[in-house]
């Protein structure tokens, strides 16, 4: 079996910083209404921890500038977030990114890039046409779905400025408001970025599971097919006591602490026109916040 050369490469590092009206203007972008004056007004804020991704973009981004694949055609297949603190309102952070894995999926690569900092880890899962082929591990197949039925059936509503606010995130990719680059990566027209859908969807996800949004703690999700801005999403949500990303552990349609406390929850979304949007999703919310518990390194996770 053969590793691709930019397995292991590292990317930097960078520090990153953010002010209360970033982490407002964040909220907003992915969703939250105004009288959630948690996540809106800076005298109460709790910032969302999917805004930590906002942060980390540059280090996909740096892998498409060394020319690892094709940026205009590349396109973010999964996302995976461990939470180890909460983000202040405003601060400062430094981040350190590298190449973790590139898998071989025959036509295509997958790369994953990590990015690590006390706060956070987050992973980013790029799917890379046409550099594929390289004689490499194929990787693991897609999370199943639960068995029995959803115990939440919810919906995901998007607007039609959505990608257009936020891209003034950071991820200005042209794919998300240019038709012409939408149709070059293969879509027909702009659509909304993954983790604007993702994040979304943690929202009322949250407010099912009686939890708070900033209270999150581990993210894992795939992008399977795209949102376009004004799409209303349906996301259905298996509660469960098992935390495996894998599948093997039966789950359990209740909601309660799993091995490691906190909410767990399985989810997918899916479009008006059945498309599924997000697949084989997972996330678990910490009793409360700020005191979150330790978690596992990023090499536990994949070994678990």
């Amino acid at each position: 079996m053969t590793t691709s050369p930019w397995q292991g490469r590292a990317l930097g590092t960078r520090t990153v910083s953010w002010t209360a009206r970033d982490a407002i203007l964040y909220a907003l972008a992915v969703g939250a209404p105004a009288d959630r004056l948690d996540l809106v007004y800076e005298e109460r804020l709790r910032v969302l921890p999917t805004f930590a991704l906002t942060l980390a973009q540059w280090a996909p981004d740096a892998l498409g500038t060394l020319g690892a694949f094709d940026v205009t055609t590349a396109v973010h297949g999964s996302q995976r977030l461990l939470v180890r603190r909460p983000l202040e309102p405003e601060g400062e952070l430094t981040t350190t990114a590298r190449v973790a894995r590139v898998l071989d999926k025959g036509s295509a690569a997958v790369f994953d890039v990590e990015v690590t900092c006390p706060s956070f880890t987050a992973t980013w899962s790029v799917f890379a046409p046409g550099v594929g082929g390289f004689g490499g591990d194929r990787g693991p197949s897609a999370p199943r779905r639960p068995d029995g039925p959803a115990g939440h059936t919810l919906t995901v509503a998007t607007h039609a400025r959505q990608a257009a606010l936020y891209r003034l995130l950071g991820d200005r990719h042209a794919m998300h408001i240019d038709p012409g680059a939408a149709r070059a990566a293969g879509m027909p027209r702009p659509f909304l970025h993954g983790l604007c859908t993702l994040a979304a969807s943690l929202l009322p996800l949250a407010d099912a599971l009686g939890a708070h949004p900033a209270a999150l703690v581990e993210l894992d999700a795939r992008f399977a097919a795209p949102v376009f801005p004004g799409d209303r999403l349906t996301l259905r949500g298996w509660t469960t006591d098992g935390d495996r990303a894998d599948g093997d552990r039966a789950d359990q349609d209740r909601t309660g602490p799993n091995d490691r406390g906190g909410t767990a929850v399985r989810f997918e979304a899916s479009a008006a026109d059945g498309r599924t949007v997000l697949s084989g999703a997972r996330a678990r919310f910490a009793p409360g916040v700020p005191n979150l518990p330790d978690l596992p390194d990023q090499k536990e996770q994949h070994d678990a």
